[in-house]
């Protein structure tokens, strides 16, 4: 894609999130702090608005054609952004969001956009039945959509994480010269980092739902395209945090017996930062992570899905171990048990976890 149409792009997102900021307060669109807010006054959201607009009027200009023999994926695009522009302004129940996902895969499944084959295993080509391919998409979308929604928690999170991940589809798409790819990706990167500028701590405005739940089904939707080059493994690896962070989450949902729906502070950003209090650190590491881990996956590109496999439960149990809320709780457990051990005058007093 043309440096100039990539600059449109930034420009129109940048400019449409400055008209959004102006006028959130009247759209009602603004997030009201609450016991589980990092921040303590009222911030515009909304500006997926503003870039997921921008991104589609740069791929429209940029490749019409395109647009017009993947009208469907466009329009399922739209029908996204819509729900999450509706749950903005109303805050909707989540069955509604299911229930347009369902349409939008739909739309997908008839535009040649689904997931037929699940890897190579130890030479064994593996395909996806017939009669299941529509509803394991729908799986697979929904999830990794729910997924980006769930780490969008802190100033800069999820942005950032999708920043990466369209990138390296970016760069899938670049290598084996594919326009679908590469105009929805590239239109997408150059609209989200304008609005990076706004969102990074302290952040001026955030994507809200019409933001993270279409840049999920986005990401989703051109890592299915993406299985016409690449192992469906590698998608583990490229788009690793906001998958790690949910199976984290559901693990340990599941062994202290609580619903898998139920909201708590046990994600990733959440743990990092009560222990760092520091809200760009947490945000940068997790974005630094994010970069490795799709270097990794874009490597493993032709590789066997097995081993595949192996690596990424592997790293799922470092980071289970890793990121564990309990152990601050054990340290403050160890402390008491040893009251002969000081703690230094300048460590910070405990403060209640924050969002």
């Amino acid at each position: 894609m043309p440096f100039i149409e990539l600059l449109f792009s930034s420009v129109l997102s940048f400019a449409f999130i400055l008209l959004l900021i102006r006028f959130a307060p009247k759209l009602h669109l603004v997030d009201i702090p609450n016991d589980r807010s990092s921040h303590k006054k009222p911030i515009p959201k909304g500006a997926g608005i503003g870039f997921v607009v921008a991104a589609l009027c740069t791929a429209a200009y940029t490749n019409f054609d395109l647009v017009q023999a993947h009208a469907l994926t466009f329009a399922a695009i739209v029908l996204v952004l819509g729900a999450g522009i509706l749950d903005d302004i109303k805050n909707c129940r989540p069955r509604m969001k299911f229930v347009v996902l369902l349409f939008a895969v739909i739309m997908l499944y008839y535009d040649n956009l689904a997931i037929t084959w699940l890897g190579d295993f130890l030479g064994l080509h593996v395909m996806m039945p017939s009669l299941l391919v529509l509803p394991f998409t729908y799986f697979a979308v929904v999830g990794f959509t729910n997924a980006l929604n769930l780490i969008d928690g802190i100033d800069g999170l999820a942005g950032g994480v999708s920043l990466v991940i369209l990138s390296t589809l970016l760069i899938v798409g670049i290598t084996f010269n594919d326009p679908f790819i590469i105009t929805i990706a590239g239109s997408f990167v150059a609209a989200l980092a304008s609005f990076m500028l706004l969102n990074w701590n302290p952040a001026r405005v955030f994507m809200g739902d019409s933001g993270s739940i279409t840049l999920g089904f986005v990401i989703a939707l051109l890592s299915i395209k993406a299985l016409d080059y690449m192992n469906p493994t590698v998608i583990l690896f490229i788009a690793a945090i906001p998958i790690l962070d949910t199976m984290n989450v559901m693990r340990r949902r599941y062994q202290r017996k609580q619903s898998m729906f139920k909201a708590d502070k046990n994600h990733l950003h959440h743990i990092l930062l009560n222990q760092k209090r520091d809200v760009r650190f947490t945000s940068t590491m997790l974005i630094l992570m994010q970069i490795v881990f799709s270097v990794i996956g874009y490597r493993s590109i032709g590789q066997d899905d097995t081993w595949n496999v192996v690596l990424f439960v592997i790293l799922f149990m470092i980071f289970f171990n890793l990121f564990d809320p309990r152990m601050r709780r054990r340290k403050k457990k160890k402390t008491a048990k040893h009251p002969h051990t000081s703690v230094p005058a300048s460590h910070p007093p405990e403060v209640p976890q924050v969002l």
